[in-house]
């Protein structure tokens, strides 16, 4: 069993590059998070991005004891991305910054501050998800595994190789599983922005040469399809083409669609809101049960109330994969786990300057040492609570 069924079935997943519209915002709000979180690991940010032609709008909540220079980091974070000539529509130097900020309401700070009487709460209500499956190394779904990839292989060779490559771009992976297994790549779809100048058809063929088999090699066979600018021409592209928004790409975020979603963002938010760090625990949670052997897939809900540091509820679902009873796992999971908010930042290290990578090419199945929630430290505590004493590879 497996979320898939059995039999033939196909599923899909995207992921989108650097230079897309919601990522550009993505990236700017946490690094704006980044920056006051080098010098006040306490303050509270909340900052939403909106870009257009020619402009970029922050706006939210900030209380902090430090300054930041708003308009620099946002104009370093579009030059780094690629924005950097007047030619592409959109650049960090001619672009204007609109900024309207405040301070976090009061009403939520009440909930949230620790005090002598007062346990550290959640930042707001909500239900957030994590996930896991042994499909890959990574413990993550292969379709957006090999999205993820692919865009980050885009990053890479714009720079190196292909430089009519501009910097918006999207992938798009079908994987055919056979009974919950993945077996072979069933089609690939890749839409990069270019100078005008290039062929098409020399643009299509270097991008499955370069791009596209390199990373999908061992998936690939003579029946996959590739689909390159399927409309054909992709000069105008990042916010001259499309608006963009921070968390609006929340499933490029996550498990590219398997598993659910709370509906909450995770850019521009700092730990003390539960949207980031319950998602982030939650998967923290998933992944260790299913690296410790308990189940090949996992799934975890944990819900807040505001103000409110115990959760609401813990839910755990291994969609008939588990090895020990699934109310075992529960249990085991309430042992040894604290889903409170503050427990978990302190666990995690979460108080750091750590967010603005994590706003592209997603937040989950990353082999990065400050991505503490991808650590899988808590396996054999939870074999010996299982009573499996073996290695799950024994």
């Amino acid at each position: 069993m497996s979320v898939f069924g059995k039999g033939k079935t196909y599923f899909t997943s995207e992921s989108v590059g650097l230079g897309h519209p919601d990522k550009i915002c993505d990236q700017v709000s946490d690094a704006i998070l980044d920056a006051v979180y080098k010098e006040d690991p306490t303050g509270r940010v909340a900052i939403e991005c909106l870009t257009k032609t020619g402009s970029i709008m922050i706006g939210g909540e900030l209380t902090t004891s430090t300054y930041v220079e708003i308009q620099d980091i946002v104009r370093k974070t579009v030059k780094e991305i690629g924005f950097n000539k007047p030619s592409y529509g959109f650049d960090s130097e001619s672009m204007g910054v609109w900024i309207n900020i405040s301070k976090q309401s009061p009403d939520i700070a009440k909930g949230v501050d620790e005090s002598e009487d007062h346990e550290q709460g959640a930042g707001d209500q909500g239900m957030m998800f994590g996930f896991a499956t042994n499909e890959t190394k990574e413990f993550m779904p292969l379709p957006i595994v090999l999205a993820h990839k692919l865009v980050r292989k885009v990053a890479k060779v714009r720079v190196d190789k292909l430089k009519y490559l501009r910097p918006d771009c999207k992938s798009q992976v079908t994987v055919e599983y056979n009974n919950g297994k993945p077996v072979r790549v069933d089609k690939v779809v890749m839409a990069c922005q270019h100078d005008p100048d290039i062929e098409l058809e020399d643009l299509r063929e270097e991008v499955v040469e370069e791009i596209v088999k390199p990373i999908c090699k061992e998936w690939i066979d003579k029946d996959t399809e590739y689909f390159v600018n399927g409309t054909g021409r992709f000069v105008r592209g990042g916010p001259v083409a499309d608006a963009g928004v921070t968390g609006r790409k929340i499933i490029v975020d996550t498990y590219g669609g398997i598993g659910r979603h709370g509906g909450g963002c995770f850019s521009g938010k700092d730990p003390s809101k539960v949207d980031r760090t319950g998602a982030y625990y939650g998967r923290y949670v998933a992944k260790n049960i299913v690296a410790a052997g308990l189940a090949d897939m996992c799934e975890v809900q944990v819900a807040y109330c505001i103000g409110i540091a115990k959760p609401m509820s813990i839910w755990v679902n291994t969609f008939g994969t588990n090895k020990i009873p699934e109310k075992k796992i529960e249990e085991i999971v309430e042992n040894n786990f604290d889903f409170r908010p503050a427990e978990i930042i302190s666990q995690l290290k979460l108080r750091r300057p750590i967010y603005k990578k994590t706003a592209c090419f997603g937040h989950f199945g990353r082999d990065d040492p400050d991505f503490t929630w991808e650590y899988t430290d808590k396996v054999a505590d939870l074999r010996k609570a299982a009573g499996l004493h073996k290695k799950p590879e024994e």
